[in-house]
């Protein structure tokens, strides 16, 4: 086996870490984030919530399953950068059909291994999530006053619109499973696959549009209910879909957002967002269900969150909507991770309830949105009767 060229981790502070190329050789630039799962890297590699972002893998062994076509949650692997300390040197899965190292080759994403990822994610979990680069092949040779420059003048992630690069930009649909309750419209602002099929088997027609989606385009649909997803950058930054948000809540269509989702509905109800120092990102969150006392464990990631008040007691909506709760809560920082609109069919979580690598404890918001659309349909009815 011949020996990996070597490769170099350089974070803005100036800080550097040594090792291997891993994957494609070259450069790359990012967000230097940590994802805390001991399993589900295919799902965290295909996740377009974290286009821009190099990820540092806290588990030491990555790659031991390789690739599959089933557990793709989107049409690539969207990862800026990759970071692991012990890449599998064979594949153990009989559902694998390529490795990952492979994978990351022909995908062109430059990775870097044999560093001490807990030692950098340490070090980024003191002083914050901050800019990156992984330099391999020729530019592993580059002086370190050059790496560290090209580091600093890469962009910075608060105040960065991505979702053009994650959307789809035709219109598509998945078929309803069992009886149909109607159209749904779901804004793809990073839409992950598993999310559709959820969603599908609640028995919603599922319309994915594309993010710069007009009010009229959405409505044109007819749908029952409208849908936000997950998605990476700065909700600051989405003023236009907070827009058409808000005049999806002024026609009194149910909605339901998740992460991204999340932030952009409470900026639609008036509240602000703010970015995290490291942000969640792992499958092993504990969430509080303030209505239930009910603790979750969860899949997240997010490095914005919505600033809401911390009491257990509705406020009003600085945009006119009525009552709003914090409906959950992370129990290691408090961070708000669930919002319910009380007077409107409204509502939205920070965490990832479709979750395809585990856990599952949260799915069942599926069913309470599903439940929700059919009760404001029965009503609805009635009223034009």
């Amino acid at each position: 086996m011949p020996v990996p060229s070597p490769a170099v981790l350089v974070l803005e502070d100036g800080t550097r870490y040594e090792g291997r190329a891993y994957g494609a050789q070259g450069r790359t630039l990012g967000e230097l984030v940590f994802a805390t799962g001991m399993t589900g890297y295919q799902e965290t590699l295909t996740d377009p919530s974290y286009a821009g972002q190099i990820v540092i893998q806290t588990a030491p062994h990555i790659g031991n399953t390789g690739m599959n076509d089933e557990d793709m949650e989107s049409r690539r692997i969207w990862v800026a950068g990759y970071v692991v300390r012990d890449p599998s040197r064979v594949v153990s899965s009989f559902r694998s059909i390529r490795s990952l190292d492979d994978e990351l080759e022909s995908t062109n994403i430059v990775g870097i291994s044999g560093i001490d990822t807990r030692a950098v994610t340490r070090h980024i979990r003191d002083l914050g999530a901050m800019r990156a680069g992984i330099f391999s092949g020729e530019d592993a040779a580059l002086s370190q006053s050059e790496q560290l420059e090209i580091v600093r003048a890469g962009a910075e992630m608060t105040g960065l619109n991505l979702s053009a690069q994650v959307s789809v930009t035709e219109d598509t649909v998945t078929p309803a499973v069992g009886e149909k309750i109607g159209n749904l419209a779901v804004l793809d602002l990073g839409v992950k696959q598993s999310t559709l099929d959820n969603l599908a088997k609640r028995g919603f027609e599922v319309h994915v549009l594309p993010q710069d989606s007009t009010l009229e385009q959405i409505l044109a649909i007819d749908p029952v209910a409208a849908f936000y997803s997950n998605g990476p950058g700065d909700p600051a930054a989405s003023e236009a879909q907070v827009q058409v948000l808000r005049g999806l809540l002024d026609k009194g269509l149910p909605f339901f957002g998740i992460c991204f989702g999340n932030q952009l509905l409470g900026r639609a109800l008036g509240l602000e967002t703010y970015k995290l120092p490291f942000g969640h990102r792992g499958i092993n969150q504990p969430v509080r269900d303030k209505q239930t006392g009910r603790v979750e464990i969860t899949a997240h990631n997010h490095g914005f969150a919505v600033k809401a008040p911390s009491n257990d007691e509705p406020f009003d909506s600085p945009n006119g909507y009525g009552r709003v709760e914090v409906s959950h809560v992370d129990l290691n920082d408090d961070v708000v991770e669930g919002l319910n609109a009380l007077d409107i069919p409204a509502f939205s979580v920070q965490y990832h309830p479709e979750a395809a690598a585990g856990p599952h404890d949260a799915n069942y918001l599926f069913d309470r949105f599903r439940d929700l659309v059919v009760s404001h349909k029965t009503n609805d009815q009635k009223d034009a009767e």
